[in-house]
């Protein structure tokens, strides 16, 4: 594809290096500023994107547009695009279930922009071969093509809408979920008086299991504020396809209580984690 003119929104962790990788391709890459805060003008800023300051503006000015935001914003985000008029190919790579995917390309199609379900499996894309942007719709090839020079690669799944979303839900069901269900495990052996004896127990059947643990529900926490909305988006796909969504919605609450550690410079002691999610103690002030 020859350079395009590409709207961010947002340049959080991931959409900046979505970014770099289409600023790798040759595309200029563009940002609206307005509402937005200072560290993310700065991330902005570091990589060179053009600030178009508004919504409008950057509507007006790119052919592609790419969302990237917490899952309870995309909706609000693709209405306040359309409502600018756009009418190139939006791209909602967003972690939302399918179903919500699939309303938002409806409502694309009804304004007569191009629709593109994208789901992104990996941290930021810094290093090649360590994240993916999935992709279904008839547009698809033509987005894999913008960031064909990585580090991001791509894959497309194929035309239909809610492919790319569907793939992103069920890997997450795993990778998050499995972090919430280990840190309840730790907080319920806490709250008993056994968390020693777990931990024993494990180191028995692997010695470094129980270590591993502790460094992913440590990690995990400066992310669980946005990883409680993906749990509930999951929790309804599992419900669209037949299946409990109880698991995952619970997952929801472990990360809600654990939200408060939003954007921590380094992983709080385990001792505060438990407390979060006991709700013994709050470290927000952090």
């Amino acid at each position: 594809m020859k350079p395009q003119r590409m709207g961010i929104l947002y340049p959080g962790a991931m959409g900046i290096s979505i970014a770099a990788s289409a600023q790798n391709n040759g595309h200029q890459v563009y940002w609206a500023s307005e509402g937005r805060s200072s560290a993310t003008r700065e991330r902005a800023a570091k990589f060179g994107l053009h600030d178009t300051g508004t919504l409008a503006a950057l509507s007006a000015e790119c052919s592609i547009v790419v969302s990237v935001c917490p899952p309870h914003a995309a909706e609000d985000v693709a209405n306040k695009v359309l409502t600018c008029g756009f009418n190139g190919i939006f791209v909602d790579a967003n972690a939302i279930s399918p179903e919500r995917t699939i309303r938002i390309g409806q409502m694309m199609a009804e304004a007569g922009v191009s629709f593109v379900d994208g789901g992104i499996i990996g941290e930021p894309a810094w290093k090649p071969n360590t994240t993916c942007l999935y992709l279904a719709g008839l547009r698809a090839a033509d987005i894999a093509a913008c960031f064909s020079a990585g580090p991001l690669a791509t894959q497309v799944l194929g035309a239909t809408i809610g492919k790319a979303s569907a793939l992103k839900m069920c890997f997450a069901a795993y990778t998050k979920g499995t972090v919430a269900l280990l840190s309840a495990i730790l907080a319920t052996a806490e709250s008993l008086g056994v968390r020693d004896a777990l931990l024993q127990q494990w180191k028995h059947d692997d010695p470094n299991f129980a270590e591993n643990v502790y460094k992913r529900v440590r990690a995990v926490t400066a992310k669980a504020w946005r990883f409680s909305g993906e749990m509930e988006e999951i929790s309804s796909t599992f419900r669209d396809a037949g299946l409990p969504g109880e698991f995952h919605a619970a997952a929801a609450i472990i990360y809600r209580r654990l939200a408060q550690f939003k954007d921590s410079g380094t992983p709080p002691p385990i001792e505060e984690v438990l407390g979060a999610l006991l709700q013994t103690v709050n470290v927000s002030s952090r």
